[in-house]
């Protein structure tokens, strides 16, 4: 990525992240007015953690990984779901102060007791807010197995059906690791699958906490008949895609980076770049149109691609699947109002452009570890040919 358009990027970035947290710690501060002594350490507590996301990134990528870096990346993650929810709070209590002000309805209880009533609006708000994350958090340990049964309209050679394990976003680190993976290990297992595909963000920015942690020995015992591949994602790039696809490499996972390869005779995959790869090395990666070049199109093909975007350039190409993620559909409420808006399909799945499509809301999380209104998922692919 250019220096300049990354700066950019980031100053926008934090330029929201510190508006949304200065309008919600003036809204706290406001509700604590009459309390002095509380004021002062909401005052400490609030900078401590709006900054502890910040200092833990700066740490890790400084190599500085730690016990301290973790529980600053904890208290960050979670701060991130958080603010959304407080802003939300702060913005709708703006909004009842300005309609009350020229159409009075608060309650008589409200206005004679207006310094009490904030107080219990701010405990109330910190209560609900804790509760949703703490459900979010259960939400996000709890995968579902989702099963997608497709028929193709080309045949399978010597074979009934292809069973195919999915997963996407796993976003393996700090927070998405150890028996969290080895329960969605044993899962996709238990599904005895032909083959696994890994649809990009194996690995969360940061490798450093993921070779210290030994997570890559978790991806050795997904078992298989025809192998582990995985495809790069965004964050594969953020985080320096060479060490990554290496260390994936080194853990018998085979990576496609613009390749195609022939499972067994059966059927083809190819592994599309992310689209990230221009961003940060400044060379486009391959059209479907060169991939396809030596790719026997009268087989099964099916297309792994992180970023849903563009889903049209499958129109007459004979793919016969496209299988995405990246989405993570939002991953907590309302975000998926913002997905829907800007992917053609954010989550599930849609036949479009003579090609079946899948796109999975992912298994892992980035950012705060929470998922509300969506659940983590294993996506189980039984495929039949005509």
């Amino acid at each position: 990525m250019k220096l300049s358009s990354f700066i950019i990027f980031l100053s926008v970035v934090l330029g929201i992240y510190f508006s949304a947290s200065i309008y919600i710690f003036y809204h706290g501060l406001h509700a604590l007015s009459g309390m002095r002594h509380l004021r002062t350490l909401y005052m400490i507590a609030f900078t401590a953690v709006s900054l502890s996301y910040i200092i833990a990134r700066l740490l890790i990528g400084y190599g500085r990984y730690s016990w301290l870096s973790n529980l600053l990346l904890i208290v960050g993650s979670f701060w991130m779901a958080a603010l959304v929810y407080f802003f939300v709070v702060s913005l709708s209590a703006d909004l009842f102060r300005l309609i009350n002000l020229y159409i009075p309805f608060y309650p008589s209880f409200v206005t004679i007791n207006y310094e009490k009533t904030k107080i219990i609006v701010f405990l109330i708000s910190v209560l609900g807010v804790s509760a949703l994350l703490g459900y979010g958090y259960y939400n996000a340990q709890k995968p579902v197995v989702n099963e997608i049964i497709l028929k193709f309209e080309k045949q399978i050679p010597d074979s009934k059906e292809i069973n195919m394990v999915m997963l996407s976003d796993i976003h393996l680190g700090p927070l998405s690791g150890g028996n969290w993976f080895d329960n969605i290990v044993e899962k996709v297992n238990a599904l005895n699958p032909d083959i696994i595909i890994l649809a990009g963000d194996v690995i969360d920015e940061d490798l450093a906490p993921v070779i210290s942690m030994n997570l890559g020995d978790h991806l050795l015992n997904l078992k298989c008949k025809y192998g582990v591949y995985a495809i790069t994602g965004n964050h594969e790039y953020i985080g320096g895609v060479e060490r990554a696809v290496k260390y994936l490499t080194e853990h018998n996972i085979t990576v496609l980076r613009d390749t195609s390869v022939l499972i067994d005779n059966k059927f083809y995959l190819i592994g599309r770049e992310d689209r990230d790869k221009k961003r940060f090395s400044g060379t486009d990666r391959k059209t479907l149109n060169e991939l396809l070049i030596e790719v026997n199109s009268d087989l099964p093909v099916i297309v792994l691609n992180h970023q849903p975007f563009n889903l049209e350039e499958l129109e007459g190409k004979k793919i016969d699947l496209s299988l995405s993620g990246h989405t993570h559909h939002g991953q907590f409420f309302p975000n998926n109002l913002v997905t829907n808006l800007i992917y053609e399909v954010s989550r599930g799945y849609i036949y479009k452009y003579g090609t079946h499509i899948y796109v999975s809301q992912g298994i892992g999380t980035w950012g705060p570890p929470v998922r509300i209104g969506n659940k983590p998922e294993i996506v189980h692919l039984r495929i039949s040919g005509k």
